[in-house]
């Protein structure tokens, strides 16, 4: 099975893409979106059941054959989001107190002091915020750490259920179904809504669905290019018409672990499909995507509903597609500079054994991106 499965890498892009479409609408039409726009908060769900695949494809064997190191996959997984998350959150607090000196009325409060601590230790979407507040997408980083702090038991369970991948993603979808519903019963609304309240539940049920999904991908279901293709298609089809036609969300996220099959087959069976470079780039430009969206749309939106003159009416149609399309370069930009640069030396630091200065003789330097 090949190591860098640049499909599901490319992927990452079209999640992130749906979820700013999602938040940005309001900026462009008052009125109710698209159904398939509307239903944009589901690329948090695509995330996260990638995130179960991934992690699944790198560490899953190493914890099985007894070479897991759950202290150095913590650090690996908090220099993947940290950095991104701090410097946002500072960037948040900047951008507000410079909107109280310049005189700009911000709809919601956002820099709430006593959110604060829940959201530097990652635990805003446990129930431990008083509100939403600060960089409100990262809650779902503080889904993830939650399941990257749970992630032995995931692996414990995928371990043992290798040989049987689809009772593994049978018992995956049918825990997906039956924990909607039971929590659309307890709580009066859908899982899929939850953020700093029960954000840290909505990723378990994915990041299953995804490990399940790599199961059945390491079986060598999909030996056939063409099999494969076909299914990207298909999966992709169905989750677009779930989502448009307005579906339980379950149907959908359902599809997502298919999706994922299929787009790991493309790399195991030699296609070059979804892996050229663009896309690939995108993809991995991504979370710098989705962790800027909404400092961006606090600069552009106020900013040009002021110079336009206004006021709280939506962006014109070529404003906001200027909006909308710039978020990739100030992505790029945060990507560039701050999060693989502190990302790479989070993890220098950790293979020097956490030395000031040097790195520990006979450890590498992982290269960027692993």
């Amino acid at each position: 099975m090949p190591a860098n499965l640049k499909p599901l890498t490319a992927l990452r892009f079209f999640a992130a893409a749906w979820v700013v479409c999602f938040l940005y609408w309001p900026d462009l039409s008052r009125a109710a979106a698209p159904s398939v726009v509307a239903k944009g908060y589901l690329g948090v769900e695509l995330f996260f059941v990638l995130s179960g695949f991934i992690l699944s494809h790198v560490y899953l064997t190493g914890f099985g054959e007894g070479r897991f190191h759950y202290g150095r996959f913590l650090w690996a997984r908090l220099a993947r989001i940290y950095p991104m998350h701090l410097a946002t959150l500072a960037g948040i607090g900047v951008l507000v107190a410079g909107a109280s000196v310049a005189g700009f009325a911000l709809e919601h409060p956002i820099a709430v002091m006593g959110a604060l601590p829940a959201n530097l230790t990652l635990t805003h979407a446990w129930g431990l915020a008083p509100m939403s507040a600060w960089n409100h997408p990262s809650w779902s980083l503080s889904a993830e750490w939650m399941a990257y702090l749970t992630f032995p038991a995931f692996a414990f369970v995928a371990w043992r259920l290798r040989e049987r991948p689809f009772l593994a993603a049978a018992g995956a979808v049918a825990f997906l179904f039956g924990l909607y519903a039971v929590f659309q019963q307890l709580a009066g609304f859908s899982l899929t809504q939850a953020t700093y309240l029960w954000g840290g539940l909505r990723i378990v049920p994915c990041f299953a669905c995804g490990c399940a999904a790599y199961l059945v991908w390491r079986s060598g279901a999909l030996k056939s290019r063409a099999l494969a293709v076909a299914g990207v298609f298909a999966s992709a089809g169905l989750a677009l018409l779930s989502a448009g036609l307005g579906l339980p969300d379950a149907c959908t996220v359902g599809c997502f672990g298919a999706l994922m099959v299929c787009l790991a087959g493309l790399a195991s069976t030699g296609s070059r499909l979804f892996s050229g470079p663009v896309g690939v780039y995108l993809g991995e430009i991504s979370f710098a995507v989705y962790m800027v969206c909404i400092p961006w749309e606090l600069v552009f939106v106020n900013g040009a509903q002021k110079v336009l003159g206004l006021g709280d009416a939506p962006l014109p149609l070529w404003a906001w597609l200027v909006f909308a399309a710039g978020v990739v370069p100030v992505a790029a930009l945060a990507h560039h500079l701050i999060e693989r640069p502190a990302r790479d030396a989070m993890r220098r630091w950790s293979d020097s054994g956490f030395r000031l200065g040097g790195v520990r003789p006979g450890l590498p330097v992982r290269a960027a991106g692993e």
